[in-house]
């Protein structure tokens, strides 16, 4: 069956973000032709889908101008993931030029602290809310029926600039002094031993208050050492892996 671990999830305030299509003017709406599958992939994804349902990640949809495919993988542990062919609708939507950090300068900033601490949002993308004018437009077709994501999902264009916005604006009072953000890969750093327990009470509190949970089986607390972005942080060296 499917990798999941949703529950149920809360979701930052649309003041604070929503993802956008702002589809290109003149693009027609395309539906891509439902492809065969085998009953053990239906099955599969007939199980994702329900979790998504009870997770209030999708809703059904009548009639949508815009559809997409589903595209099960296959993960290295036997278990399935489904992921969705936004191809078409990713190219009719532009760029947006929100800017990321550059990777190696976080890398070195983590070197340099004593401690650190390595956030994992809890499905942090499906924390994000669509633009409602905007849901439909990630209808998808399954053997069962079609559906669209209210939350946003993983694989549409410029969804790490949402993730971004959403990050520079709830921890904006730490980023660059005791936070380091790149998309959803989020490291709280200490300068000094000694500042560890309050640079964590502050972002848990930034946290809170934006109603952004995280998945504590994936965070690693109070730790020398760990992977970040591709380097493997070694008490105040990296390495690449």
């Amino acid at each position: 069956m499917f990798a999941w671990s949703v529950g149920d999830l809360r979701r930052v305030s649309r003041d604070i973000v929503e993802h956008r299509l702002d589809i290109k003017p003149g693009i027609k709406p395309k539906k891509q032709k439902p492809q065969k599958m085998s009953d053990e992939k239906a099955a599969a994804i007939k199980v994702e889908v329900q979790h998504l349902l009870d997770a209030k990640v999708i809703r059904k949809v009548k009639y949508p101008t815009w559809l997409a495919n589903i595209v099960p993988v296959k993960k290295k542990n036997g278990k399935w993931r489904m992921c969705i062919d936004f191809t078409d609708l990713n190219k009719a939507c532009p760029k947006d030029d929100f800017p990321l950090p550059r990777i190696d300068k976080i890398v070195d900033d983590t070197a340099n602290s004593q401690l650190m601490l390595l956030l994992d949002c809890f499905s942090g993308y499906h924390q994000i809310w669509m633009r409602t004018e905007d849901e439909e437009k990630t209808s998808f077709i399954t053997p069962f029926g079609t559906y669209c994501f209210v939350r946003m999902p993983e694989g549409l264009k410029n969804a790490g600039q949402s993730f971004s916005r959403m990050t520079s604006k709830v921890l904006e009072p730490q980023l660059k002094r005791n936070i380091l953000a790149y998309v959803n890969d989020i490291v709280v750093i200490s300068a000094a031993r000694q500042d560890h327990i309050s640079d964590l009470a502050e972002t848990f509190t930034n946290l809170r208050k934006a109603n952004l949970s995280l998945n504590p089986k994936k965070c690693v607390f109070e730790v020398h050492k760990g992977k970040i972005l591709g380097c493997l942080v070694v008490d105040g060296h990296y390495f690449p892996f």
